[in-house]
């Protein structure tokens, strides 16, 4: 398991983000804009995923584009992140882009460790995801979700119901109990990975604050 850390080992919130080794390049400066927007001490933790389809699938799916299909490494990927979730001093926190994101949301609804989730542009079109999610019910009160405006006009059929889906998925949290943002970016899937993830984890962090009454 690779590492990415940021921030201080004392800090009372911890972040926890899957990444690809495509993503490694810019998570420091999304460390740094996730600083200059919250006002809460937080560490950073980057995992690093071995295989992105494989560890991040809740369960086996078809291959959307290209022809690599989805495996079902969820839950022994999540076994590796709660390995970091050892203390009981902290809060916890889970977040992640595109297939990270999907990760993040089901993870939030399979257990009962993580305050808060940070979702931007997550695959919430993941053949299933939305009927899991009204089955599993989130365990997280602060969820927040995000999409690029452009990122349901695409002509592949399965990914341009990520629109629809992610709509949906901020309703059935609201009527779940949970407290859930869904913001609109400008551009597609590709657009300004980090700064719509640090976006995200700000928004959590300042929920953690009127929460928990952190600092």
């Amino acid at each position: 398991m690779n590492i990415h850390e940021y921030g201080f080992a004392s800090a009372p919130v911890v972040l926890i983000q899957p990444i690809g080794d495509h993503n490694t390049d810019g998570i420091e400066a999304e460390y740094n804009l996730i600083k200059e927007l919250s006002e809460v001490e937080f560490r950073l933790l980057a995992v690093t995923v071995d295989s992105w389809n494989e560890d991040l699938s809740p369960w086996t799916a078809p291959a959307v584009f290209g022809k690599e299909g989805f495996g079902d490494g969820a839950e022994a990927f999540l076994d590796t992140v709660l390995q970091l979730c050892t203390d009981p001093g902290k809060t916890y926190c889970i977040g992640g882009y595109s297939l990270a994101g999907l990760f993040a949301l089901w993870a939030s609804c399979r257990i009962d460790v993580f305050r808060g989730v940070a979702a931007a542009s997550p695959s919430v079109w993941f053949p299933g995801f939305t009927q899991y999610l009204k089955e599993q019910g989130m365990k997280s009160r602060a969820v927040y979700l995000s999409l690029g405006d452009r990122e349901e006009r695409t002509r592949n059929p399965v990914m341009a119901t990520v629109g629809t889906c992610i709509r949906e998925t901020q309703e059935i949290f609201k009527q779940q109990g949970a407290e859930c943002e869904l913001e609109w970016n400008p551009g597609n899937h590709f657009q300004e990975p980090d700064v719509r993830m640090a976006k995200a984890w700000a928004w959590v962090l300042g929920k953690m604050l009127k929460m928990l009454g952190i600092h």
